[in-house]
């Protein structure tokens, strides 16, 4: 597996530092493991961390007040993400972070971490890049929810779980309710789409995986 060091050099934000800085700053990582389910940081908490995913993924969760939720994003082995906390003590996390696998995390509390920014100019500046990327991207998925038809939205999460690969069967690691979730609908519609899609032979579906069958078509259905 790769090292929290290889990660760190990696990482557009932390490779800015000096070698003997950022040997600090990997000794003041928390090194934290979740399970699958468990709550990393709750909707409203105060929480003020920068994390990085060592290995595993955990989901940004929105929830409603009629109860519905809705994963606003996903973060694999490599991203770096915070709490709003982190940058002002006055605002709280407006989701929760729930590991959606077996999860660890490094973890660096703002006292520890913010000396060490504050030292290096380009840090702060590829900090900022990546909190402009994520505005970018929670207004494309907001644009998508506005604008897309549920259809278009769904066919879009099978290829991309399937990684536009046609004929090699994916294991349905997510329920109804989490697909339904990933794209803000409910797990009926996302039924009746599934079986729709089925029937035009765009793809074949089991209890337990999914095959895409026609690429090009499904693909087509995410620009409508």
């Amino acid at each position: 597996m790769i090292t929290l060091c290889e990660q760190l050099k990696s990482s557009s934000v932390f490779n800015n530092f000096p070698r003997g800085i950022l040997e600090d700053i990997e000794k003041q990582a928390i090194g934290k493991r979740y399970k699958e389910g468990e709550v990393v940081s709750a909707q409203g908490e105060k929480w003020p961390y920068l994390f990085l995913v060592h290995a595993g993924s955990l989901d940004a969760i929105k929830d409603s007040p009629e109860g519905r939720w809705f994963v606003a994003t996903t973060f694999a082995p490599g991203d770096v993400f915070w709490g709003l906390t982190f940058f002002d003590e006055k605002h709280i996390m407006p989701a929760t972070l729930l590991a959606h696998d077996r999860l660890d995390l490094f973890l660096w509390h703002r006292d520890t971490l913010l000396p060490f920014i504050l030292m290096e100019g380009k840090v702060s500046w590829e900090l900022s890049k990546l909190v402009v990327n994520r505005l970018i991207m929670a207004g494309e998925k907001l644009g998508e929810m506005t604008f897309q038809p549920v259809g278009a939205r769904l066919a879009k999460l099978l290829v991309s779980l399937s990684k536009a690969e046609e004929g090699i069967p994916i294991d349905r690691d997510l329920t109804l309710d989490e697909m339904a979730a990933r794209i803000g609908t409910t797990r009926e519609m996302v039924c009746r789409f599934l079986h729709k899609f089925s029937d035009d032979g765009l793809i074949d579906i089991t209890r337990t995986e999914f095959t895409v069958k026609d690429v090009d078509a499904l693909s087509r259905l995410t620009t409508v």
